[in-house]
C-alpha cells in the first residue's frame, strides 16, 4: 500500500500516522528521491495473517496526515475463501452448518397460535429438524396482510423453545427488535427485503449471535456476499447464507431457485450456504424436488416452511407443507448426504419426545 502524505506535516502528526500503521501490522518506509516535495510512504506487512486491507484502507482514509492513497493493493474481503481454506462451521443449538455437516430448519412462516406452534415444533424435531423457524415480524408486500404477532409472538417462541428443547431462528426488521429477540432466540435472521439495509446489518453484527442472511430477491451473488461482509466486518463471526430464489418472469413458481449460485458460493466463500425451497417454489408440490436439488448441489442445510394445517397458515399458506411431507424430505436428505459423504445432523435421541402422530426418528443418524 502506497500513501501520499500532506505537505509540511508536523512531526507529531507523522509519528501518529506511523504508529497507527504499525498497530495495523504495517511497517512504514519513506520513499526517497520523489520530486515536487511530495512524500510517499510504502507500507510493508509485518504479519500477513493479521493484516486486513479493507479495514486498513478505511482507517487511513480517516487519518488527516494522508493526502491520498496512491495504491491500495488488492482488497481481501472476509467472506472470500482463500486457497485451501476450510469451511467455517456455524453451530446453533444442535444444528451444525458447514464442514460437511447439513442441518434442517423447519417451522411455520409466521407464529400464529400456540397449540399450532407447539405441535409443529414437536413434529419437525421428531422428523429431524434441529432448528425451529417462525416469524413474529412479517414484512409483507401488502400493508393489509398479516404482519405477525410481534412481541406476543416472541413470547410464544420462547415458551415453545423451552418446552420442546429446540433452538429458534426468527427475523428482525429493525435495530430496536434485536435486544428483545436475542433473549428468546438462538439465531437472528435478516430477510430478503432487508439484505441491503446496512444500518440493520451493522447493528445485528454487534449482537454476538449467529446470523442467517437471506439473499435479496434481485441481488447478484457479489451483492449478497458484500451484505455478508457488513456482518463480518462488524464483528459477527457466524454467518449462514441462504439462497431463497430470485425474481424471474415465469409465474409458474414464485421465484427462481438459483442453484448455480449455490454451487458458485460454495467455492467463492467459506461461509455455510443453505437453501430455502419454500420461498423459491411458492407451491407446496414443488418443495420436495427443490429440496433434493439443493442438497445435490452441495448446500449445508435446508429451511422449509411447515404447518400442521397448511390452509390455516396466516401467511404463505400455498407454500406450507405438512409435517409428514417434511419427514419425507428429511429422509431424502439423509439418503443424499450419505451418497455425498456428508453428515445430516439430527437432534440427540434423548432430546426428542416423539408425539404419537409424528414421524419416527429411527431413519435419521
Amino acid at each position: 500500500m502506497l500513501l501520499k502524505l500532506r505537505k509540511n506535516l508536523a512531526p507529531a502528526d507523522r509519528d501518529a500516522l506511523f504508529g497507527l500503521c504499525r498497530e495495523l501490522g504495517l511497517e512504514p518506509r519513506t520513499l526517497t528521491g520523489v520530486s515536487g516535495g511530495v512524500e510517499l510512504v510504502d507500507l510493508i506487512p509485518t504479519d500477513k495473517a493479521g493484516v486486513d486491507p479493507a479495514r486498513t484502507l478505511s482507517l487511513l482514509n480517516d487519518q488527516f496526515a494522508v493526502a491520498s492513497i496512491v495504491d491500495a493493493g488488492p482488497a481481501s474481503e472476509r467472506f472470500a475463501r482463500a486457497n485451501g481454506q476450510p469451511d467455517t462451521i456455524v453451530r446453533v443449538g444442535e444444528a451444525i452448518f458447514g464442514g460437511g455437516h447439513v442441518s434442517l430448519v423447519a417451522g411455520p412462516c409466521s407464529v400464529d397460535e400456540e397449540d399450532v406452534l407447539l405441535d409443529v415444533a414437536r413434529r419437525v424435531k421428531a422428523a429431524g429438524a434441529t432448528l425451529l423457524r417462525g416469524g413474529v415480524h412479517k414484512p409483507r408486500t401488502s400493508p393489509y396482510s398479516f404482519q405477525g404477532l410481534g412481541d406476543d409472538g416472541l413470547a410464544l417462541l420462547g415458551r415453545v423453545r423451552e418446552e420442546v428443547g429446540i433452538a429458534v431462528v426468527t427475523e428482525v426488521l429493525e435495530p430496536g427488535d434485536i435486544a428483545k429477540t436475542r433473549e428468546v432466540c438462538d439465531m437472528l435472521q435478516i430477510g430478503s427485503r432487508n439484505m441491503i439495509n446496512t444500518p440493520l446489518l451493522r447493528e445485528v453484527a454487534k449482537a454476538g449471535m449467529p446470523v442467517l442472511l437471506k439473499r435479496g430477491m434481485t441481488a447478484t451473488s457479489k451483492e449478497f456476499l458484500l451484505a455478508a461482509e457488513y456482518l463480518l466486518s462488524g464483528g459477527c463471526k457466524e454467518v449462514v447464507l441462504c439462497e431463497r430464489g430470485i425474481r424471474g418472469f415465469d409465474s409458474a413458481t414464485r421465484n427462481v431457485l438459483d442453484l448455480g449460485t449455490v454451487a458458485h458460493l460454495k467455492q467463492a466463500t467459506h461461509l455455510p450456504v443453505i437453501v430455502d425451497p419454500s420461498h423459491a417454489a411458492g407451491r407446496a408440490d414443488l418443495i420436495r424436488p427443490l429440496a433434493r436439488a439443493g442438497v445435490a448441489v452441495g448446500c449445508d442445510g435446508l429451511i422449509v416452511e411447515v404447518h400442521p394445517y397448511p390452509m390455516r397458515a396466516k401467511s404463505d399458506a400455498e407454500q406450507a407443507i405438512s409435517p409428514d411431507l417434511f419427514a419425507e424430505i428429511a429422509g431424502d436428505a439423509l439418503t443424499m448426504c450419505r451418497a455425498l459423504g456428508k453428515t445430516l445432523i439430527a437432534p440427540s435421541a434423548d432430546s426428542v419426545a416423539t408425539p404419537e402422530a409424528a414421524a419416527p426418528l429411527n431413519y435419521i443418524s
